[in-house]
């Protein structure tokens, strides 16, 4: 049907607003928001990083001070240290040659000077945002691991599972591996399982397992009391450098006493499966298809 000059367009339909015809507002975007004040997140901005940096120290890395020279040069007074404390909630156990903080596994800290820290260091340890004063932890260098012979004659070298260790990189200079004399300098002793053997690089200066021996287990640490291997050196600056195993720990043969175990245990899983196999082959002789049976009796 047409539509002539005189037909009226169709009127538009308005839905009235809240306020008679005006159309409604659209909806505050989150832009047109006002945004928080910063003074009021602060709060919990800080407890968030608290709450991380206690879980970093707890579970992941903590920093350590050096508060002595028996880890010279390796490690110099005041320095900072990272401390590797994941690994070990996986099962990992120090190896020889990393330089590592343990407990004191008993009285190798009688005598020493208690630091006295203020409250603001005391909490700042306590997360680990600076190292504690309070703990009672040293740092040295495993020698030798559970099941190892370690021994030192002379002026040295120290020897572990009969191989003679090259210290030159990081005894320190002007030291000796071993030292003459007849407070423990001397030795020969096999590692219990469980523990570890530790050193000091300024073996001159390090009331270490070789002074502890009279104590209650025989100058080695357990296992237990390490908390974990230093990885780097982290303050100041200028001493930045990671701490890895020295390559005089790699020669072969070291760990031959620890093999030898886990090669006697093969060797003796295998014996009862050649004789259960060689059974079985004649086992097969004795009554398979075709086979031929020699002795008394008659064949069929």
């Amino acid at each position: 049907m047409s539509t002539g000059p005189d037909t009226a367009a169709p009127e538009e339909t308005r839905v009235p607003g809240p306020q008679g015809d005006e159309p409604p507002k659209p909806p505050k975007s989150a832009k047109d928001k006002k945004p928080k004040s910063f003074w009021k997140e602060l709060p919990l901005l800080i407890g968030i990083a608290l709450i991380l940096a206690l879980v970093i120290k707890t579970f992941l890395v903590q920093a350590f001070s050096i508060p002595s020279d028996s880890m010279q040069n390796t490690l110099q007074q005041g320095d900072r240290v990272l401390v590797d404390k994941l690994t070990p909630w996986f099962g990992s156990e120090p190896e020889r040659g990393e330089v590592v903080v343990f407990k004191d596994p008993g009285h190798w800290l009688d005598g020493e000077p208690t630091p006295d820290p203020n409250a603001v260091q005391k909490v700042l340890g306590w997360i680990g945002l600076m190292p504690s004063a309070d703990e009672k932890d040293l740092i040295k260098r495993v020698i030798a691991v559970g099941g190892d012979t370690v021994e030192c004659k002379g002026t040295g070298p120290v020897k572990v599972n009969g191989k003679a260790l090259n210290e030159k990189n990081y005894v320190f200079e002007g030291n000796t591996p071993c030292t003459v004399d007849d407070q423990g300098g001397q030795f020969k002793i096999t590692v219990p399982k469980g523990k570890i053997w530790v050193m000091g690089d300024h073996r001159q200066n390090s009331l270490d397992s070789r002074y502890h021996q009279n104590q209650p287990g025989g100058g080695a640490v357990p296992v237990d009391n390490v908390v974990g291997r230093a990885f780097v050196i982290a303050w100041p600056p200028t001493r930045w450098g990671t701490l890895p195993v020295p390559d005089t720990f790699d020669q072969p043969g070291i760990s031959q006493a620890m093999s030898a175990a886990p090669a006697a245990l093969g060797l003796a899983g295998a014996v009862p499966i050649v004789l259960w196999r060689r059974r079985r082959a004649a086992g097969r002789l004795d009554s398979g298809p075709g086979t031929r049976v020699s002795g008394g009796g008659t064949a069929g």
